[in-house]
């Protein structure tokens, strides 16, 4: 009898169990999509706001950490990408709990400076007189700080990963990697943390930047700036609010059932089933913000476009070369 039960036990966990190769062709197919876009707008990116960064006055600062950001976890897809085709890691286990933790430093920093964007263009909207160098010098210390705080927040993710048994995950990396169970009280918080902190407090932001946008662009008497000004202000909120809803809502909806599912505490097979298998696919939406983050640059920031046309390539170059002659 204890036999036939053992079985069944076995049987239910096996029916559990998501497709895993459906799972590993679709990390390595998204990373590999979004490898060499993600490279070339992001280096592009920071050429443009460096080179020209004393020209430009609109949230510069906070696109070039976004473009850190992301391209830190671009750098760091090869390795992933291998690791999802091959299912074994020989990059030894520092460099995996690295990757890992990149990943989630590289989404929060971009929803940080994803809001610190929209803020800074709404008030540059509101206020366009008082931006001076320092406020520049503030811009920057703003980042300093965000980077701390994401580098900080973002540590309980790799050492809840960290497991009792090293030795059976020896060649496992990423999803694969063995879950601490912490109990269920402290799961519930460290979830609920995450969600205010990372998700809904800047969505709020985000929103609140959009709605008062939408506002002044029905005042047309304002003083602030012409309608034109109003709608690229606009244009700019609006874009980091969809990359912002596209990329990052999925997770965190998904990421609360996962974190649940993975530490056994919902008991319905189908019900973990099903949220193991749509909360990768919620990650990999995640991590294309790589990718769209330089569709904000370039369609919203008339500098960014304005450097990538030819003729000012071409001028570039010219000065370049002219000051090389003296």
């Amino acid at each position: 009898m204890a036999a036939q039960q053992e079985m069944l036990s076995g049987d239910n966990v096996t029916e559990c169990k998501v497709d895993e190769q459906f799972i590993n062709y679709l990390y390595a197919i998204t990373y590999a999509i979004i490898l060499v876009p993600g490279l070339i707008g992001n280096v592009l990116a920071l050429w443009v706001f460096y080179a020209y960064m004393k020209e430009t006055k609109r949230a510069v600062i906070f696109m070039i950490n976004l473009a850190i950001a992301d391209l830190l976890q671009v750098l760091s897809l090869p390795l992933r990408i291998f690791y999802y085709l091959n299912k074994s890691w020989p990059f030894g286990r520092f460099m995996c709990m690295f990757c890992f933790y990149l990943k989630y430093v590289n989404m929060y920093a971009s929803i940080v400076f994803l809001v610190c964007i929209s803020v800074r263009r709404f008030l540059y909207l509101i206020y366009p007189f008082r931006f001076t160098d320092r406020k520049r010098m503030f811009d920057v210390y703003v980042s300093v700080a965000g980077w701390i705080v994401v580098c900080v927040s973002c540590l309980p993710f790799p050492l809840m990963r960290i497991g009792n048994n090293a030795t059976s995950s020896e060649n496992k990396c990423f999803a694969d990697l063995p879950l601490r169970d912490i109990g269920i009280a402290n799961s519930v918080l460290a979830v609920t943390f995450a969600e205010l902190f990372g998700f809904v407090s800047p969505l709020a932001v985000v929103v609140y930047c959009s709605w008062r946008t939408v506002m002044l662009l029905k005042e047309p008497h304002s003083a602030s700036h012409d309608l034109g000004e109003k709608k690229k202000a606009l244009k700019m909120i609006l874009t980091c609010a969809f990359v912002f809803l596209l990329c990052f809502a999925p997770y965190h909806l998904s990421f609360p059932l996962d974190f649940l599912a993975k530490a056994n505490k919902i008991q319905s097979c189908a019900h973990r089933k099903a949220i193991m298998t749509l909360h990768p696919v919620a990650l990999c939406l995640a991590s294309m913000n790589c990718c769209l983050d330089p569709v904000i640059y370039y369609f919203t920031t008339d500098e960014f476009k304005r450097r990538l046309s030819r003729q000012d390539i071409v001028d570039c170059t010219e000065l370049e070369i002219f000051s090389n002659t003296l």
